[in-house]
């Protein structure tokens, strides 16, 4: 299509995908106070204080725990157009997903938009997974940092602040689940082997190994394994994965090209004169003269 055409249709597209967006949004308003219970329900479940702090005061249990709270007077109205928001944007996925397929798919070739399906197809359930990951640890990480405060001094922890935590370790878990599709996506490309990845094993079991102990901070090592173990068994895959696909390109390059597909070409210059007797040695029986070569002469 022209160019007019292309930015014509993405225009159309943006409008859509905006429009999904927008309508999820005004929903997800209608149930902001459900939404937000539950991303902050394993948080209060572990460090919320079941009581409030004057009679906390008055009782012997020591234990630390934390109260939610809202600082001014448009903080709670910002905040459930920033919930409602990030709401509209995860549910309506499917949507401008779709929309962003559509635009993208008609420039792919067929092995291409092959590859894009799968891609798609095995980071999302990758993803989903570090998420859920990353909100079974948020009590025993909440619990560990909150243990920090001191004694005799109340733990009020903005709301906002508290979603923020939420995204923040929700993405990291995510796209840590992530990293075995990037290693496999660069060993189709041929920027890594297989055996390269299998040579950083020690190395890469010690950094996942230190970021699990940075993204869960607690002192109980069955939480840490929880996150570094799927990750090891990913990256372990991942290895698998490109050493076999490392295989089938050398079987492939050594049986050479299938029936449909072109051979490639040598385009290395000769010399002239080897040029000239080549040809002179294929000439017919009979017409081997030098100013004709198999029945046509030089300007033919």
């Amino acid at each position: 299509m022209p160019l007019a055409d292309h930015l014509r249709e993405l225009r159309n597209r943006l409008a859509k995908a905006v429009l999904a967006i927008i309508v999820v949004t005004v929903v997800a308003a209608f149930f902001y106070n459900e939404i937000v219970n539950f991303v902050t329900k394993p948080v209060l479940d572990s460090v919320g204080c079941g009581k409030n702090f004057e009679e906390l005061a008055r009782s012997s249990d020591k234990t630390q725990c934390a109260a939610i709270t809202i600082n001014g007077l448009l903080t709670p109205f910002t905040l459930a157009l920033k919930v409602s928001l990030m709401a509209g944007v995860v549910f309506a996925s499917p949507v401008w997903l779709y929309q962003l397929w559509g635009f993208v798919a008609p420039g792919l070739h067929k092995h291409e938009k092959k590859y894009a399906l799968a891609f798609v197809g095995t980071g999302v359930p990758l993803f989903l997974g570090g998420a859920f990951f990353a909100y079974k640890v948020l009590p025993t990480t909440a619990k560990v940092l909150i243990g920090f405060t001191p004694n005799d001094v109340n733990n009020l922890l903005p709301l906002d602040d508290l979603l923020d935590l939420v995204t923040r370790m929700v993405l990291v878990f995510g796209l840590s689940f992530e990293l075995p599709l990037l290693l496999v996506m660069l060993n189709l490309t041929g920027i890594l082997t297989g055996r390269r990845m299998l040579g950083w094993w020690r190395a890469m079991i010690m950094g996942i190994t230190v970021f699990a102990a940075i993204a869960t901070p607690s002192t109980d090592p069955l939480t840490m394994l929880a996150l570094a173990v799927p990750i090891w068994i990913l990256y372990f895959g991942a290895v698998v994965f490109s050493l076999m696909n490392d295989r089938r390109k050398r079987r492939r390059e050594a049986e050479g090209p299938d029936d449909d597909e072109a051979s490639e070409l040598d385009l290395t210059p000769e010399d002239i004169g080897e040029v000239e007797t080549v040809a002179a040695s294929r000439a017919l029986p009979g017409q081997s003269a030098p100013d004709r070569v198999n029945g046509y002469d030089d300007v033919t």
